[in-house]
């Protein structure tokens, strides 16, 4: 960001276990690519195959892993306000990766761009196609192969395109 940018927007990475660190820059990459409409803080967290399975069936009613979550907050778009958190599921991550032929690096940006814009409001499971041009459009600007949306008709059986949970 420059000197006169007025955008605050802020992506915090944690990981549990050092299993599968969080991949270097993660949040800064997150924040260039970002839609120029993100403010305030974004919570991501790499987290266990278990720990998001329990996520998943608590919030959604799966009995399995998924890929990545998104718990948006309450609050609204302010440059302070905190937008939510994204949960990437590091096994789920490392298969996905396997399968698609690239890096967990590369998988995992993917998953946080894709649960971003579930933060911001976007649904792919009925706006038309909103959300996959806005994902095609950023990956692009990420220099990603793909987007969670464009490969989703090739999901294998544990993955869930990400979601959002209300």
């Amino acid at each position: 960001m420059g000197t006169g940018d007025q955008r605050r927007f802020r992506v915090e990475v944690s990981a549990d276990r050092d299993k599968l660190p969080a991949p270097r820059g993660l949040g800064t990459w997150l924040t260039s690519v970002a839609p120029l409409r993100a403010r305030g803080v974004v919570a991501v967290a790499l987290v266990s195959d278990a720990r998001i399975r329990k996520l998943n069936r608590q919030y959604r009613g799966y009995d399995r892993p998924t890929d990545v979550l998104s718990f948006p907050a309450e609050s609204g778009l302010t440059p302070d306000s905190f937008l939510g958190d994204i949960v990437i599921a590091r096994g789920v991550a490392r298969r996905q990766a396997r399968d698609a032929g690239h890096s967990v690096s590369v998988e995992v940006r993917v998953l946080a761009l894709h649960g971003l814009l579930h933060l911001l409001g976007y649904d792919h499971d009925g706006d038309e196609g909103t959300m996959a041009r806005v994902e095609r459009r950023l990956r692009r600007k990420g220099r990603l192969p793909v987007g969670l949306i464009e490969r989703g008709s090739r999901a294998p059986a544990t993955r869930g395109r990400g979601n959002r949970v209300r």
